[in-house]
């Protein structure tokens, strides 16, 4: 315990972040309060406007601060083909490769029974009716290469199949159990190339 209650809250609301444990945000903490008060307001209010300004585009659920997203209002990109990630971080991956010129849809998860995430959780029905009611030609599933990953491209494959479109998932270029987010440039082009049709 610390002999200020305002740190140790610091350190409470921190640890609960991401892969920050209890060390990591004490030295975050102690970071925060060596800087000027300048620097605090401007973090402070960079935290308020991301909360207040990003939502969810209507169309592929996606962050943004414009309705519907740069991307789904682009003319230049392919309206028929739809790639499936699990978080808004993998599109900006797979945008860093400059391979894939269609449209995204983001799940916002994955299918995962021990931590009580059903289909219902995640953006399914959205992304099926947006293939229904649309020319889509092709739904790419670049899901992450995990256990939970695979049921749910599996899952949502079957779901497509009905739908008579073409339904592929990116190759096995990315290694199993890792994120798209962290994969280089050329291992995420690899997988979208060598995407397999399921």
């Amino acid at each position: 315990m610390y002999s200020s209650e305002s740190i140790e809250k610091l350190v409470e609301i921190l640890s609960t972040l991401p892969t920050i444990g209890r060390k990591t945000a004490q030295r975050l903490t102690f970071y925060l309060l060596r800087q000027p008060e300048s620097f605090i307001e401007q973090f402070s209010t960079a935290l308020i406007d991301i909360k207040k300004n990003v939502k969810l585009c209507n169309i592929c659920f996606n962050f943004t601060e414009t309705i519907p997203c740069p991307i789904c209002m682009s003319d230049k990109r392919n309206k028929q083909i739809i790639c499936v990630v699990e978080e808004p971080n993998d599109i900006l991956a797979i945008e860093k490769t400059h391979e894939f010129n269609g449209q995204y849809h983001v799940l916002h998860g994955v299918i995962n029974p021990l931590e009580g995430i059903s289909a219902d959780d995640l953006k399914i029905r959205e992304l099926i009716s947006r293939v229904a009611q649309n020319n889509i030609e092709e739904v790419i599933l670049a899901l992450n290469p995990s256990v939970q990953g695979e049921l749910t491209t599996f899952y949502v494959a079957k779901l497509l199949n009905q739908l008579q479109v073409k339904v592929s998932k990116i190759a096995s270029g990315v290694p199993m159990g890792s994120a798209i987010e962290y994969a280089d440039e050329a291992t995420i082009s690899r997988a979208l190339e060598g995407r397999i049709i399921i």
